[in-house]
């Protein structure tokens, strides 16, 4: 057979007239008729046809590879991307911040729910019945708070008499003084009295045995002379009673004037110190009196000076420290009334946001604490992508390029846009607890990996949503300009916030 083919020639190569002959001489053929040698002219226009096949085929792969590897080849030069990516959301941890027992639970796990929905509800007893303790406890501080204005008044009334009473002690001493200068007077007029009837007197009774004078002038003369020694006395009892009056020895000592007091008699006085103790004991009920080392008619200039005494007191009554401790009992059961009623609204804990229900862990009956998880709502809107790039691909990337983001879950039937809004600072290592040593002579050069946020763009979590977790491939277009806050840098830029101060909610939250 082998050399039947080489004379035939290979079956590539078309025959020569040579070969035919010596085939049909071996085989002892007759040369074939004429209407047979077309055959050889098929052979001839096999292979041809084969390479134009062959050629078809080969310009068919070749346009479809220009078509799917030019796109794909421009984008892997356009873009950057990595297959350590993996979508991301915010969690909030329901948990009460009241504790009690669990009377009903009316969500379980993946259902959806909206912010503001009741998620469970605890036993409301023991706080209605602190609330009416404490409306109690108001109700008695509004009572005190009551009679308190009313004391105050009594007060402010009793302050403003013994404020006269004050003012009429000071002028009875100064009026008792000037009566005791004028007793005074009247004692050395009757001396001046006495001292001349006592000279008339004398006279008479030497003219008297002479016959000069008659004897009914010596009688006259001897009456009036016993009158001025009365009035005399008189006078000194009644100087000496005065003085007594007013805390003064009925004579005084050594040779001093019968009419000297001490200049500072209308304040020392213990009329004038009883009188200005009763008024500050008052006026201090009411906070006007500023100081307690004052002398009385000090006291009374400072009166003078804050002006009409009916509405100073009036005014100082308004803030009496009686009313303003009263009125802070009153604010402090208030606030206890308050807190009473916020905790029995606590009683309904409720979703923060929007979202779907995870990690039930609550039933009826349960008695719950403060802060314990009873259950998780994952966000379907607060969604993002966590992309790990490596630190080589980190010089072509920055804050607001476009992303396009492939799910695995969704395949090539649907792609996500996106933009990149962040960068974390620092590698996952750097933060673990743990971090790694590289100073021990064993280190190893690894390319390290950066999380970057990416934020998406076109999301509807209605129609196309993501789950936390699944695997995403990014796709960042670095050939497009930037667009958005912080464009074309590493580090966002500072935006002070400020939180909402909004209604008390019933669930205490705690995002992840």
């Amino acid at each position: 057979m082998t050399e039947q083919s080489d004379k035939l020639g290979s079956i590539d190569a078309p025959p020569t007239a040579s070969g035919v002959a010596s085939f049909a001489r071996d085989k002892k053929f007759a040369p074939a008729p004429p209407e047979s040698r077309p055959v050889a002219k098929d052979i001839r226009t096999a292979p041809r046809q084969r390479r134009l096949l062959i050629g078809v085929v080969g310009v068919v792969v070749l346009g479809a590879g220009l078509v799917v590897g030019v796109p794909w080849i421009e984008e892997m030069l356009a873009t950057v991307s990595t297959d350590d990516a993996f979508v991301n959301g915010h969690v909030t941890f329901v948990a009460p911040r009241v504790p009690g027992q669990v009377l009903h639970v009316l969500v379980d796990d993946n259902n959806r729910v909206r912010k503001g929905d009741l998620l469970v509800e605890l036993d409301k007893e023991p706080y209605r019945v602190a609330v009416s303790e404490k409306q109690a406890a108001v109700d008695t501080a509004q009572a005190d708070l009551q009679a308190a204005i009313a004391a105050v008044r009594a007060t402010e009334a009793q302050a403003r008499s013994r404020r006269w009473d004050l003012q009429r002690a000071v002028q009875d001493v100064d009026s008792q003084v000037a009566l005791l200068h004028a007793r005074v007077a009247a004692v050395y007029k009757s001396r001046a009295e006495l001292a001349l009837a006592q000279v008339e007197f004398d006279r008479a009774r030497q003219l008297v045995p002479r016959g000069d004078t008659p004897r009914e002038v010596y009688d006259q003369r001897q009456a009036e002379l016993t009158t001025a020694g009365a009035q005399l006395a008189e006078a000194l009892a009644e100087v000496a009673q005065i003085r007594v009056s007013l805390g003064l020895p009925a004579r005084p000592d050594g040779s001093a004037d019968l009419g000297h007091v001490p200049s500072d008699l209308d304040e020392t006085f213990s009329s004038v110190l009883e009188a200005q103790a009763a008024l500050i004991q008052s006026a201090a009920q009411l906070g006007v009196v500023h100081s307690f080392d004052q002398g009385p008619k000090a006291m009374l200039d400072q009166f003078d000076k804050l002006g009409d005494i009916d509405s100073t007191f009036m005014r100082y009554a308004a803030n009496a420290p009686a009313i303003k401790q009263a009125e802070a009992k009153l604010e402090a059961a208030k606030r206890d009334l308050a807190q009473a009623e916020l905790n029995l609204r606590y009683c309904d804990i409720r979703a923060e946001i929007d979202g779907v229900v995870t990690r039930r862990n609550i039933n009826p009956g349960n008695y719950v604490q403060v802060g314990q998880s009873l259950m998780a709502v994952r966000s379907l809107s607060e969604i993002w992508v966590d992309a790990n790039f490596k630190e080589t691909q980190l010089r072509y990337l920055r804050i607001g390029q476009p992303v396009d983001l492939r799910v695995d879950m969704y395949g090539d039937t649907h792609s996500f846009k996106g933009r990149v809004s962040g960068f974390t600072e620092g590698t996952g290592s750097t933060l673990a607890l743990l971090p790694p040593e590289n100073a021990t002579g064993n280190f190893v050069k690894v390319v390290q990996r950066l999380p970057i946020r990416i934020d998406l763009v076109d999301y509807n979590a209605d129609q196309t949503p993501l789950f936390i977790g699944t695997s995403v491939v990014p796709h960042i277009y670095i050939d497009k300009p930037p667009t958005g806050p912080g464009a074309g840098k590493f580090i966002q830029a500072y935006v002070p916030q400020s939180p909402n101060a909004g209604p008390a909610s019933s669930a205490a939250g705690t995002r992840q």
